[in-house]
């Protein structure tokens, strides 16, 4: 599970690196929507205002702490607001044969985002819930869960 939770934190992070930074130094042609769209008229108000620098920097960020193991959750929070920031974009406002959420790359960003956030709950808080022995641990630091703990759950050795 870590090594997978690796290689889609990589993965995702690359794409918000690379679409980041497509922003501030275009090297891969982006389509825009069709003019006089709903669409069009918010990319252009985020584009106009220098809102959407401020989205396209937290790209970056949040893909370069994605990478980052130890940094990896807060990557998520800045990356998964913006996934789902952007799956409604792609839901309610795109002209009705682009609507909807069917872009491959949207598709594996949202279920990367989903993976990750499972991965990272199981790894915070997914034993003490579901000791086997049946006891609440009043651990307030969570150590029973904590995979740098060498204990398992209710303080017993791994």
């Amino acid at each position: 599970m870590k090594l997978a939770a690796n290689i889609v934190a990589v993965l995702l992070g690359a794409i918000f690196i690379v679409f980041g930074l497509n922003f501030f130094f275009p090297f891969i042609a982006i389509p825009h929507p069709p003019e006089g769209s709903p669409a069009a008229a918010f990319i252009g108000a985020m584009y106009s205002t220098g809102y959407l620098k401020l989205v396209k920097l937290l790209e970056i960020v949040g893909g370069l702490l994605l990478v980052l193991p130890r940094l990896r959750t807060l990557g998520l929070v800045i990356i998964g607001a913006i996934v789902f920031n952007i799956a409604c974009i792609h839901q309610f406002l795109m002209p009705a044969p682009l609507a909807g959420i069917k872009d491959p790359v949207l598709i594996f960003s949202i279920l990367a985002c989903l993976f990750l956030t499972y991965v990272a709950w199981k790894k915070c808080c997914g034993c003490c819930s579901a000791c086997p022995c049946g006891c609440q641990s009043d651990n307030s630091a969570g150590s029973c869960c904590s995979s740098e703990s060498s204990s398992g759950c209710c303080g017993e050795k791994k």
